[in-house]
């Protein structure tokens, strides 16, 4: 490191008012009581507020911020922020810097253009933001100032959730709750509540950005609509944890500084397996703020992409025939006294409470494992899930060998050591002893355990947390209540807590066996399989998210108080109109790139062949039938794109005004259809077309190492 270079520990957190900003700033009084509402043991004392924001104003002058903004996450999968300047002017017009306790608690910014699903109507503007104490402010520098950004919940003038900030919160407090329930009947008496820990292993690409703006696809849909797989592709690409090159390693850092300033630590950053892919891992972090700090890691990746004259794509399923990218979402619990509650331990009887979270989340799935499949149905993810590493689009779940051991073998009772790794000696003297994990890897399961979390391997790159982790979290409060109703009557009688405990992980087991499979879900007679166990096999996004209108599901959100039934109704329309946009986008964009530069690339070709036929000497005409017979397959390609283009113009035109769901049925079956037809016969031309005829850069040109080398 050079001399001149800051240490990370140096700069962490420096724009952020956490707590230790917070106490060093405000009067010992004010602090406490804004602590309680910061912790979740009540509600925000509106008599401090003016305190908290005169010394948040102060401390965000001080580090350069020349405005503020309520920074909120509407149903977009994108934060929203509208920038207010803390410079106004007195009453003899001189300036001052001015930001009181009202509008730290609250703004309103217009709510018509955002979408609602019906909870209101167009001219019903009006919408309000509220400061979620729970999740700090911080500052995001511009070249000329900051901005303090205040993480907020969005809502419309009745009270209505407009953001994916609200549920999230409820979903949160609700298994809380339960948690804690569960521990008591454990008799834990010291821990005073329980939070959830979060981590999301965010994938992505980068694309040398003078190429990426020569592709209207990437430019416009973050995906390539077209384009023949390289040679070389990734099945010989050595690129899996490889060197990283030095471009990339400098965009790398620079994300990671800025994180820091951001209070996040990313430990680790790799090569993925696709070539001119990447990821970031975080340090787990509390659910909410770890939701908070994705949508800034995804934000700031996305300046120094730029700055490193790259184009970031965050899609899940960029580049045909190589892996996509996902955000594989960690999840686990622990409580007031730092115990992670899904890490086992050496002593069997402690382990009860363990299994009894286990339990209580397969129970949680079993019964919902088509809300979650919904939870991250998108129009990108339906290319992703399924193929090259990524999970299948069936709900199961992986919990390892060892745990799986234990319980099927509950009858003989619980004697199994679940901290027990074993060892693998490699046989050389040099090199020590490893110690093997609890659990192996399944990387064909969409949800596993991995030890000490659970890991929700389905979530897209893109997407914003709130929306899976809600569902996940509100499934799994499910399984822990009625965990607890049925060891609560098991104790009725006197029974010891952890016999029965095991009596009741025993039954969950056994009903939960629907959703747990340890096999490879790749496997094509594992559809078949999930149908027999009555598994939701959605084959496309639509009907996917058709599982948000499963009364059993929508029983769940709203007896939780996470989402009322209107609401859930409301959200399963914005996810379809999204997925219709975005179909619509993409069929306007292909037939751009057909008629802009793939049709008369065919056209080029055809004439420059043709002409090289006609001039051919005679004595040379007798083997030219391989000749012909390609430019009789080009011409075929041009005619078969062109009336796939007018069929996919007739679907498009259908569904301009018509129902969100039949457009969305529509799309998803005749408009995807034609689309992949359309790719193929592109594809071929591709193939058959000289590269200086070839109007976009090809899959070839966007791998090439060079672009990541300095």
């Amino acid at each position: 490191m050079d001399e001149g270079v800051t240490r990370p520990a140096e700069i962490f957190g420096m724009h952020v008012f956490d707590k230790a900003a917070m106490k060093e700033r405000l009067p010992e009084d004010v602090y406490r009581r804004l602590m309680t509402a910061v912790e979740g043991d009540g509600k925000l004392d509106g008599s401090i507020a003016d305190y908290v924001a005169a010394a948040m104003k102060e401390w965000a002058l001080s580090k350069g911020a020349t405005h503020y903004t309520h920074w909120f996450q509407p149903r977009t999968e994108v934060t929203a922020e509208r920038h207010m300047a803390f410079l106004n002017l007195d009453g003899e017009g001189h300036p001052i810097h001015t930001f009181s306790g009202k509008e730290l608690i609250q703004s309103e910014p217009d709510a018509s253009s955002f979408p609602s699903g019906g909870m209101r109507n167009t001219f019903e503007a009006r919408g309000y933001c509220t400061w979620d104490p729970s999740s700090p402010a911080f500052i995001v520098l511009s070249h000329k100032g900051g901005t303090l950004c205040i993480p907020s919940v969005f809502i419309s003038y009745d009270g209505t959730p407009l953001d994916m900030k609200t549920p999230l919160l409820k979903s949160i407090g609700a298994i809380q709750e339960r948690a804690m329930r569960l521990l008591k009947l454990f008799g834990n008496r010291t821990v005073r509540s329980v939070d959830v820990t979060i981590g999301a292993e965010q994938e992505y690409f980068l694309v040398d950005e003078e190429k990426a703006r020569r592709r209207p696809d990437i430019e416009l849909c973050r995906r390539t609509l077209i384009g023949a797989p390289s040679p070389k592709a990734q099945a010989v690409e050595a690129h899996y944890l490889g060197a990283i090159h030095p471009r990339v390693l400098a965009f790398m850092e620079d994300v990671e500084r800025d994180m820091y300033r951001l209070g996040q630590v990313l430990i680790t950053r790799h090569n993925e397996v696709a070539p001119g892919q990447f990821e970031f891992a975080p340090v787990l972090s509390e659910a909410n703020q770890g939701c908070d700090q994705n949508q800034m890691l995804m934000e700031v990746m996305r300046k120094m992409a730029r700055r490193h004259h790259f184009q970031l794509l965050l899609h899940e399923k960029p580049f045909a025939s190589v892996n996509g990218s996902g955000k594989h979402l960690n999840v686990s619990l622990r409580d007031s006294e730092g115990r992670n509650l899904l890490k086992p331990t050496s002593n069997p009887r402690r382990n009860v409470q363990f299994l009894s979270f286990i339990a209580s989340f397969l129970l949680g799935v079993s019964r919902h494992g088509g809300l979650l499949r919904a939870s991250i149905a998108s129009a990108g993810n339906s290319y992703r899930l399924g193929g090259h590493e990524a999970p299948p689009a069936i709900m199961s779940v992986y919990v390892g060998s060892q745990i799986d051991r234990a319980l099927n073998g509950l009858a003989q009772g619980l004697n199994e050591d679940m901290t027990a790794k074993g060892s693998i000696d490699l046989g050389l003297d040099r090199l020590p002893t490893l110690n093997r994990d609890v659990s192996d890897r399944n990387r064909t399961s969409p949800i596993a355990f991995t030890g000490n979390k659970w890991e929700f391997r389905g979530v897209g790159a893109p997407q914003a947390l709130g929306g899976p982790l809600t569902v996940m979290l509100a499934a799994w409060s499910e399984g822990i209540e009625r965990f607890c109703t049925a060891l609560e009557s098991r104790l009725i009688g006197g029974a010891d807590v952890a016999d029965a405990a095991l009596a009741v992980i025993k039954d969950a087991w056994e009903e939960s066996a629907n959703v747990r499979f340890e096999g490879n879900g790749y496997d094509a007679a594992w559809i078949e399989e999930a149908k027999r166990r009555g598994l939701p096999v959605c084959r496309n996004t639509v009907e996917a998210l058709d599982q948000y209108l499963s009364r059993e599901h929508r029983d769940l959100l709203a007896n939780l108080g996470i989402m009322t039934d209107r609401e859930i109704v409301a959200y399963h329309e914005v996810r379809l109109e999204q997925y219709n946009e975005t179909m619509l986008t993409e069929i306007g964009v292909l037939r751009a790139m057909m008629f802009e530069g793939v049709l008369p690339a065919i056209s080029k070709q055809l004439a420059c062949e043709a002409g090289a036929l006609s001039a051919l000497p005679v004595e040379l005409r007798a083997h030219i039938a391989p000749w012909e017979k390609n430019l009789k397959r080009l011409a075929e390609i041009k005619c078969g794109i062109l009336e796939k283009l007018e069929m996919l113009d007739a679907v498009a035109g259908s569904v301009k005004d018509g129902d969100a769901h039949a457009a969305a049925k529509t799309l998803a079956g005749d408009g995807a259809s034609l689309m992949e037809s359309i790719r193929a016969d592109s594809d071929e031309a591709e193939r058959l077309i000289a590269k200086e005829l070839w109007p976009y850069p090809t899959y070839t040109d966007m791998f090439r190492i060079e672009d990541f080398k300095l």
